[in-house]
Parts: C-alpha cells; sequence; structure tokens
C-alpha cells in the first residue's frame, strides 16, 4: 500500500502562483506514476498532470499547460510528487488530490481508474 498526503494548497489571487507537495509513503514502488488531479464544485474530478519517475516523462492537460509544472520532490529522504502553479485562474478553484499506481498505460494517464492511491486533497482557491 501507498499512503499519500499532499499540502501547499491556499488562496491566491489571479495571476498568482502556489506549489504543491505530494508525499509518499509505504510501498513506493507501486507509485512509479503519480499525477495530480483536481475537483471543482460541482464537477467531475479531472486530470492535471501526469509524471512517471521511471523514465522522466510528464503529460499535462490542455488547460494548464504551459502554466503549471509536474516533478519529483528532490527533498533528502522524500519520495513524492510537486505541482508548480504558476499563472493562477479563478477557474483553478477545486480541490488537489495526488494520485499513483505502479503502471498506468500512455492513453490513461490523466484518468481516474487507473489509479489505486489517492490522497485526502488540498484546496486551492483563486479569486
Amino acid at each position: 500500500h501507498v499512503q499519500l498526503v499532499e499540502s501547499g494548497g491556499g488562496s491566491v489571487q489571479p495571476g498568482g502562483s502556489l506549489r504543491l507537495s505530494c508525499g509518499a509513503s509505504g510501498h513506493t514502488y507501486s507509485s512509479n506514476c503519480m499525477g495530480w488531479f483536481r475537483q471543482a464544485p460541482g464537477k467531475e474530478r479531472e486530470g492535471v498532470a501526469f509524471a512517471y519517475f521511471g523514465g522522466g516523462s510528464t503529460y499535462y492537460a490542455d488547460t494548464v499547460k504551459g502554466r503549471f509544472t509536474i516533478s519529483k520532490s528532490n527533498a533528502k529522504n522524500t519520495y513524492g510528487l510537486l505541482l508548480q502553479m504558476n499563472g493562477l485562474k479563478p477557474e483553478d478553484t477545486a480541490v488537489y488530490y495526488c494520485a499513483a499506481e505502479r503502471v498506468v498505460a500512455g492513453p490513461f494517464v490523466l484518468q481516474e481508474w487507473p489509479y489505486s492511491y489517492w490522497g485526502q486533497g488540498t484546496q486551492v482557491t483563486v479569486s
């Protein structure tokens, strides 16, 4: 099993920046594929960004491409994920979730169903 804990959410004005962190613990070999998802009020959860730790590839939703950057955490003794969010817009307001899975096929990296492990979410508000 893998435990995921997100942090770094908050409130920011349009055009501002936030950095989200996701710490993973437990059987981290089961989290080679990690992604960020978000869910706005009244909307379905959507994939935002994906990273494959084994090879370093990344993938972004069109709505955040060029503004968000996903990367592996470089903190000492920490296995986890970062999401740098720049140029935030009111439509980026949502609860952001970190997800992990051992293997996710390419076409499905931004879909919910392949992921077994989820964090509790962190609120991001842009207004």
